[in-house]
């Protein structure tokens, strides 16, 4: 009678010294590669996947509606957003990865910013170093990471057999990047229109690996925000104008990152002291009390940009935003339009004649756009005055 008792594991593996043998164990691979790498996870998607071609509509539709602000760069390389095969010639998959980025994990279904008014309030992902070079310099270590393994993966019909190309991209290409991570599977669009995942919430940014491995595709996962309108209800602006319909141009975001020169008056109070960027519809997402905590140090905040009063920031010369500000998201905005936001965040901060005095002081030093929300934020102290 033969022997039943199977081999231990060490026999096993010297009789099949490769342990792949499907690309979905390639896959399996390079998920944990992602892993290890600080990524909290990875999906997968074709660079043909119909779900390019099927948002083309909606960015037309939302160009047309005119919501884009100077966002012009969204009416070009359409062609590279249909078919995004044409940034990377070679490629076949692109791995979607997201990387959480909280460094301190905020109260559920609380704006905690409204309750430091002296406060100047920076999103929580551009309080530490540009996420954007780091996610770019581990979606290159991944590559290399399986560029060693295409040996073993020659005998599998996933191309390995094939010159090996690859090109890390971070909001830095005409991508659909959340409709790509969406439908890979790393979550669903919630209303407000970012990603959300069910066992992390929203506190994550994306990246994409475009690699000339041909692998097959993740599904897209369940949608579940129901019935719920909370981050629609809660935008300080209405940005959010129905569900998975955002108005840029009105969007706190938008407003203090992208957009140049005089902020419309009717949404200065609205803006609050929020100087760079805005995370209430993600702080009151049910959602994000599963938001996880970030093991990359990159996201730790620097120059204690998490509990910066606005009086402080308002007296950093040019030099010291340039100084403060390397390697920062932040720098993105600029000098003059980050005291642009700050004029509007002490305009709408508690009276002192502390503030005033400061506001004062920088009337005429740095041209007529500034000047003219100085004034503004000296008007609305003034009314809080007695």
């Amino acid at each position: 009678m033969p022997d039943s008792t199977p081999p231990d594991s060490s026999a096993f593996r010297s009789l099949n010294p490769n342990p792949f043998n499907d690309a979905q164990d390639v896959k399996n691979w390079i998920r944990e590669q992602a892993l290890a790498l600080g990524f909290a996870d990875c999906g997968f998607i074709g660079v043909n996947h119909p779900v390019f071609s099927q948002q083309m509509q909606g960015l037309r539709d939302w160009l047309a509606a005119g919501h884009y602000g100077q966002l012009n760069f969204m009416e070009l390389n359409h062609d590279k957003r249909a078919n995004p095969g044409l940034l990377v010639e070679g490629s076949r998959t692109i791995i979607s990865v997201r990387m959480d980025y909280l460094e301190a994990t905020p109260k559920p279904r609380r704006i905690e910013d409204n309750h430091r008014p002296n406060h100047a309030i920076i999103a929580r992902y551009a309080r530490g170093r540009d996420y954007h070079k780091t996610m770019r310099s581990r979606l290159k270590q991944l590559a290399q990471k399986i560029e060693t393994m295409l040996p073993q993966w020659q005998h599998l019909d996933v191309n390995a057999d094939q010159p090996f190309v690859f090109r890390p991209f971070s909001d830095s290409a005409p991508i659909f990047e959340r409709p790509l991570a969406d439908a890979a599977g790393l979550g669903w669009t919630g209303k407000h229109t970012l990603l959300l995942n069910k066992q992390s919430g929203s506190f994550f940014v994306l990246g994409e690996l475009f690699l000339s491995l041909a692998l097959p595709d993740d599904s897209p996962v369940t949608a579940h925000c129901g019935s719920c309108t909370a981050c629609i209800d809660i935008c300080p602006t209405k940005a959010i104008i129905g569900p998975y319909k955002l108005k840029a141009d009105a969007c706190i975001s938008y407003l203090t990152i992208e957009h140049d020169g005089v902020i419309d008056e009717k949404y200065r109070r609205a803006i609050g002291n929020r100087v760079f960027g805005c995370d209430d519809c993600q702080l009151i997402c049910p959602w994000n009390r599963y938001a996880k905590l970030s093991p990359i140090d990159d996201f730790l905040a620097r120059h204690n940009l998490d509990d910066s009063l606005l009086i402080e920031l308002w007296q950093w010369s040019e030099q010291i935003f340039l100084d403060k500000t390397q390697g920062s998201p932040i720098r993105r905005t600029g000098y003059v339009n980050f005291l642009r936001n700050l004029a509007i965040g002490i305009g709408n901060a508690p009276y002192t004649a502390d503030n005033i005095t400061a506001l004062e002081s920088r009337l005429g030093t740095l041209g007529d756009v500034l000047d003219e929300h100085i004034r503004w934020a000296i008007t609305e102290q003034l009314t809080k005055a007695n």
